[in-house]
């Protein structure tokens, strides 16, 4: 049955590919946009998406291009699969071609996402009355082999949004419950950027296996990785997010009860979780140390959340050692480049002033 909400998908790669092929199976508008021509030639001479796995069929999409204004002109709901180190830069092409009313959706925001962008809009001239929401966390597992083609391999059971200003989540949470049922209204912003947890469970072990990554070793990220004492300190680490979690009032799981909730496992320690966790099997663990688990999860993860901690005065010392250890050693200065209170466009904020903000879009 044809729907009336209309979709605008930025980004085609693994997520961008299968959320365009299942919306449009599911028989809404959509259209795709992505910077790289071979990919949307592609998905243009086939007329859509083919998908495969956990949902089958083939999605006819309206529009496969790269023209930032036909993607989205006309679009209810701008919807950015990308990774979060790009959010900046997609916000600055977004920006002239945005329309009063739109909703754009990060999806996911990583740490601080919809703040971000809504700056970035700014710098780059933006006027249109927008609302910018985010989600945890990317609402499949999935691959897309080659352009045109995605696997969906499984899709999770709940998906938190939260939109920006906080009054308007529950419209944007109706509109996305018209596909996926199991979105879930945030309080607000701070519920999907504080829910990140990415940010607790990748750059730590990575840094610290260091040594096997550049080793000649192959080995599993999870199984041999996430050892003991890595272990133990990734739970403190999380004592850290969480205690971030009280100061703003949100309702977060600790990531051994997200484990239990999540995966049904149930084991004293992060080190013993992982290993009994089935879904883990075949992970690898990476051969360098620049990929996404240092270069997006420590400047979009730990580095907003130390700012945050900053703020509203919760100390955050491991978070603060991983971010230092990770910039000194692929050499980046994460403080600078990465989601700082200056960068997000909140500097001198308190923490209430904060909060008015991210609940009414106002400063």
């Amino acid at each position: 049955m044809a729907k009336t909400t209309k979709w605008a998908i930025i980004g085609g790669g693994n997520g961008g590919q299968s959320l365009a092929g299942h919306l449009a199976i599911m028989g809404f508008p959509v259209t795709i946009y992505d910077i790289f021509q071979q990919t949307i030639d592609v998905i243009s001479e086939q007329g859509g998406i083919h998908v495969e796995g956990a949902v089958e069929g083939f999605g006819t999409l309206e529009l496969a291009t790269t023209d930032i204004n036909k993607a989205v002109d006309g679009a209810d709901i701008v919807m950015v699969v990308a990774p979060a180190t790009a959010h900046r830069t997609i916000a600055g092409t977004c920006a002239p071609a945005l329309a009063d009313g739109q909703i754009v959706i990060l999806h996911p925001g990583a740490t601080c996402g919809s703040l971000e962008f809504k700056q970035a809009l700014s710098d780059n001239g933006c006027t249109a009355k927008l609302t910018i929401a985010e989600t945890n966390t990317l609402i499949y597992a999935c691959r897309s082999p080659q352009p045109g083609h995605a696997r969906i391999i499984g899709i999770k059971n709940d998906l938190v949004v939260a939109a920006l200003p906080a009054r308007d989540t529950a419209t944007v949470a109706t509109l996305f419950k018209e596909a996926f049922t199991q979105v879930v209204a945030g309080v607000n912003v701070m519920q999907p950027s504080l829910g990140n947890a990415n940010a607790v469970v990748h750059p730590a072990p990575s840094l610290l296996n260091t040594s096997m990554i550049e080793s000649v070793h192959q080995w599993s990220y999870y199984y041999d990785g996430i050892t003991p004492s890595i272990g133990a300190f990734v739970e403190k680490l999380d004592a850290e997010r969480m205690a971030l979690a009280d100061a703003f009032g949100v309702d977060l799981l600790p990531i051994l009860t997200w484990y239990k909730v999540a995966y049904g496992i149930d084991k004293p320690t992060l080190s013993e979780t992982v290993r009994a966790n089935p879904a883990y099997d075949g992970i690898a663990g990476q051969k360098e140390l620049k990929t996404r688990y240092i270069m997006e999860d420590i400047p979009t993860g730990l580095v907003p959340m130390i700012e945050l901690g900053k703020l509203c005065g919760v100390p955050t010392p491991r978070m603060e050692v991983i971010a230092k250890l990770g910039g000194y050693l692929v050499d980046e200065d994460f403080f600078t480049t990465g989601r700082t209170l200056k960068n997000l466009g909140v500097e001198g904020m308190s923490r209430d002033d904060l909060m008015t903000f991210i609940e009414t879009g106002e400063r």
